[in-house]
């Protein structure tokens, strides 16, 4: 379940909003006047989700590779370029 809180927990609990971002690992939202406004998260989980959206891409490049036609290569293509590298 989502932690949830008002703006005003981030204007005076800040260090306590910092410590649920990072004891839970996962975003806290903020929200303004009862609806939501701001998501707040540690660095550790920005850059995973930024991670995690690479891949996504990586995939959705393989993918299109895939739908083109593109086969990639064999295990032992690959070894034999390894092993020259």
């Amino acid at each position: 379940m989502p932690t949830i809180r008002p703006i005003s927990d981030l204007r005076n609990k800040a260090q306590a909003i910092s410590q649920l971002c990072h004891s839970l690992g996962e975003p806290v939202f903020i929200t303004k006047n009862g609806k939501e406004d701001l998501v707040v998260m540690s660095q550790a989980a920005y850059e995973r989700e930024q991670d995690r959206l690479e891949l996504y891409r990586k995939l959705a490049e393989a993918e299109e590779d895939v739908a083109r036609g593109d086969r990639g290569i064999t295990h032992r293509e690959m070894m034999r370029r390894l092993k020259n590298a």
